[in-house]
């Protein structure tokens, strides 16, 4: 039988147990110092714990509760982690480095089922959702790739799966992020990135607790995005924009609009024309990404000359347009990739639902 996941409670449940342990309840909130700003991997490191407290813990927690099977390192700084829990399932986490800021990008589900046509995440379908103390292990263990004097400025929530749909089990990660008895970072630096689901745009609003959000958009009218994603036959892109546009009012927060770049399907001058209209009366920032390439999909990113042209059309729209610089090109960074490849590896046979047709570009 595994061991639980220490950072599966949180800290009133820590509390809790520690007292039910026979101890003061201060001692959680050392543990949590240890854990999260001293960067301990094993209970025995946490010197100022009484002996049996930390054996208490070590008879039934894990600290980390993820092994690393693949570690890989790009040549820009970028680090790329597999992990892979109890049950052998896999997910992935990357680390971006800059030269003011360390960003992190981390997972909420193994797999997804939103079904993007361009996304490695979800070719295999979801399998589950992960837990608080899961996704808080991945942050864990990107933190503690870093050196003593350097620290996690960044977190997106923005890796294998539907960060919303999994809200029961993100919120509180969410929580001990931006606690100062967590990893202390403020709701500025956290976003959220969604595909759109307007019910839970709306839960995420009500924690009345700023986090960025950010919409995957991928196109400007509904014929295309359900192509394109197909979830959105069943959500409407009147809807996710209402949606967006209450958590705007509500939180303060200027709202991202992603749009993943397809060449010849979502790149025309008349869709960035289409979503200039869109967003022409929103206070909205548009991250054009451009498609990272996924061996079994026929589809790749448009020229930098497509691209830049796209831009200056939303520009004279007067939004707010940038594009994404690529990170980790050489490690396959963008998620669901490598866990994808180490399937592959050990069961050929997983690729065969991954080949979805491209959508029309009519």
């Amino acid at each position: 039988m595994s061991l639980g996941l220490l950072n599966d409670l949180s800290r009133d449940e820590l509390i809790a147990w520690v007292e039910q342990a026979g101890h003061a309840s201060y001692r959680a909130d050392q543990i949590r110092r240890w854990i999260f700003g001293k960067r301990v991997n094993d209970f025995d490191e946490m010197h100022d714990i009484p002996a049996s407290l930390r054996s208490a813990l070590k008879e039934h927690f894990q600290l980390l509760g993820a092994k690393v099977v693949r570690h890989q390192v790009s040549v820009d700084g970028t680090e790329k982690l597999l992990l892979e829990f109890d049950d052998k399932e896999q997910t992935e986490c990357v680390l971006m480095r800059e030269n003011d800021r360390n960003t992190i990008c981390v997972s909420t589900q193994v797999g997804c089922a939103m079904g993007c046509v361009f996304c490695a995440s979800g070719l295999l379908g979801v399998k589950r959702d992960l837990t608080t103390g899961e996704i808080l292990s991945q942050i864990l263990l990107l933190d503690r790739l870093l050196s003593a004097d350097q620290r996690i400025t960044n977190v997106v929530i923005m890796g294998m799966g539907e960060p919303l749909a999994n809200l029961r089990n993100l919120t509180p990660a969410l929580l001990t992020l931006n606690e100062k008895g967590g990893m202390g970072l403020g709701a500025r630096r956290i976003t959220v990135s969604t595909v759109g689901l307007p019910e839970k745009i709306a839960e995420l609003a009500a924690l009345n607790i700023p986090f960025n959000l950010a919409v995957s958009l991928h196109a400007p009218t509904n014929e295309l995005r359900d192509q394109i994603v197909p979830v959105n036959k069943k959500i409407r892109l009147e809807r996710i924009l209402k949606a967006a546009d209450d958590y705007f009012d509500k939180t303060g927060r200027r709202i991202t609009y992603e749009y993943v770049l397809l060449a010849g399907i979502n790149d025309a001058d008349e869709h960035a024309a289409e979503l200039g209209r869109l967003l022409k009366s929103r206070n909205a920032h548009v991250n054009l990404i451009p498609m990272n390439d996924v061996s079994s999909l026929d589809m790749t990113a448009p020229s930098a000359p497509r691209t830049d042209q796209f831009v200056n059309t939303l520009r004279s729209w007067n939004i707010n347009a940038t594009v994404r610089k690529r990170k980790g090109a050489d490690i396959d960074a963008a998620c669901g990739q490598l866990r994808l490849e180490e399937l592959t590896q050990l069961d050929p046979a997983a690729e065969s639902p991954k080949s979805p047709s491209s959508p029309s570009t009519t």
